[in-house]
């Protein structure tokens, strides 16, 4: 069992849902926006190298933002997927309960604290 209780579960599920809805549609506003970064230019206009620079770079922010938003979809999605299975709520590590108030900071999260912190620590670790 995950230890939450069913107005719990259910009002995690509906975050995750309403999550889900708005990431959606920060991609789908993200990837149009980028699109028309890309239009090219009329042939009467002609930017300077350091605004041609300036356009890269921006693009690439909107182009890593986009990556960023799929990514959590993909997490958030992760998540929902774990209500069908009703395993929703339990850590991807131990198998031991998340805990209620780290799921309401962080819905999507896959791992109880001990097992995030442990996980971080190695982290570190491999980067030093």
């Amino acid at each position: 069992m995950n230890g939450l209780e069913t107005q719990q579960w259910q009002h995690l599920q509906e975050v995750l849902r309403q999550d889900y809805a708005a990431l959606l549609a920060q991609l789908a506003d993200e990837t149009l926006h980028t699109a028309a970064l890309r239009r090219p230019l009329p042939h009467e206009v002609q930017a300077s190298p350091s605004d041609n620079a300036s356009q890269r770079n921006f693009e690439a922010q909107h182009v890593e933002a986009a990556a960023h938003t799929l990514q959590q979809l993909q997490s958030v999605r992760h998540a929902l997927a774990k209500f069908a299975e009703a395993s929703y709520g339990l850590c991807e590590t131990c198998g031991e309960a998340i805990g209620y108030s780290r799921l309401q900071a962080r819905p999507d999260a896959r791992l109880c604290i001990v097992c995030q912190t442990r996980a971080e620590q190695l982290g570190r670790g491999r980067a030093a």
